[in-house]
């Protein structure tokens, strides 16, 4: 591991302007991720700004939404009284997502910014457009069983990615419309987790929206969305906290047996929770019914393009679409 300076501010106004002087700076709170980065010589930083004391772990209703710190350990978000209760989606995902000692040491701002597993990301033997920008994408004509079949289409080249991402606890935010609040000298922003995730196509080394001058510092989730039936399922090689191959995270809001709204997103598919509104508005004052489901599926299901290796995935997928919805609504 390459020698790096060590700096623990005591606000987030010294944190961002520690790294706003610092071209090669990194922060770190959990270091679930970026601690198996640097042994591997993928991230090099000469920096590391540890945030993980700052005031943003606090979990609370505030007007018309949840917001939860970006510092809030994955395991007091699963375990919050308000969340068991009225968002049992988002404690199902981030239990789901790993170990019990990783949850107690990841945080949420963190667990949306984790790096995909792709392989030949972490083997720097292979070329990389993440890593090594316009070096290629071994996936593309190697084992590509894990990757992308949204987002993707006969035309991807060499200069893009087909990685996915690894977040369970971002397939059930982007189910509940959440936005990612960050800050910078002059305030804050929100970003709406849909659209705070880059296409890959171009650039894939650019992740996100989110600036090298801002920080997360908290999740916000609208009560409008807090939807007793619901159900997260991560299909995955071994049940020992493997990571998803599909994820489905489903949200449904039912009256007198019809869908009043709903909330769908796909993890394991793409660059990013992958998530279709115009084929969630077909469902809405539609009765409840295996055959509902069974057509969001398809419908969802469209667009996906499949590679050598992952063509299995878009039927995976299909199957894993109808049981979520068939869990979340209490159907047999």
């Amino acid at each position: 591991m390459k020698p790096f300076r060590y700096f623990k501010p005591k606000t987030a106004e010294e944190a961002l302007s520690k790294m706003a002087t610092d071209p090669n700076a990194k922060y770190i709170a959990g270091g679930t991720n970026i601690t198996d980065l640097m042994k591997r010589g993928i991230e090099v930083p000469d920096l590391l700004i540890d945030i993980s004391q700052l005031p943003f772990n606090r979990i609370e209703e505030k007007g018309t939404v949840l917001r939860i710190g970006a510092l809030a350990l994955n395991s007091a978000v699963a375990d919050n009284s308000i969340v068991i209760e009225k968002i049992p989606l988002l404690a199902q995902a981030l239990n789901a997502g790993a170990s019990g000692q990783i949850r107690n040491m990841a945080t949420v701002g963190g667990n949306l910014l984790q790096k995909t597993r792709c392989d030949y990301y972490y083997d720097t033997t292979f070329p990389c457009n993440k890593r090594n920008p316009g070096s290629g994408c071994a996936a593309l004509k190697g084992i590509n069983r894990s990757h992308a079949i949204f987002g993707v289409s006969e035309k991807t080249n060499e200069t893009a990615c087909i990685a996915v991402h690894p977040s369970d606890m971002a397939v059930a935010m982007m189910a509940l419309d959440a936005a990612v609040v960050l800050q910078n000298s002059k305030g804050e922003r929100r970003v709406s987790i849909s659209d705070f995730y880059k296409p890959m196509a171009v650039n894939p080394h650019e992740e996100y929206v989110m600036r090298r001058e801002e920080l997360i510092v908290a999740i916000e989730i609208p009560k409008s969305a807090y939807y007793s039936n619901a159900h997260y399922l991560k299909v995955r090689d071994r049940a020992s906290f493997a990571f998803g191959i599909v994820s489905v995270a489903a949200t449904l809001d039912i009256s007198q047996n019809r869908v009043k709204s709903v909330g769908i997103a796909l993890g394991g598919v793409a660059h990013k929770p992958w998530r279709l509104p115009a084929v969630e508005k077909l469902m809405i004052g539609q009765p409840v019914s295996d055959a509902l489901f069974q057509k969001v599926a398809g419908n969802m299901m469209k667009d996906a393009f499949a590679f050598e290796h992952n063509a299995y995935k878009i039927k995976l997928a299909s199957n894993a679409i109808v049981h979520a919805l068939k869990t979340a609504a209490e159907i047999p």
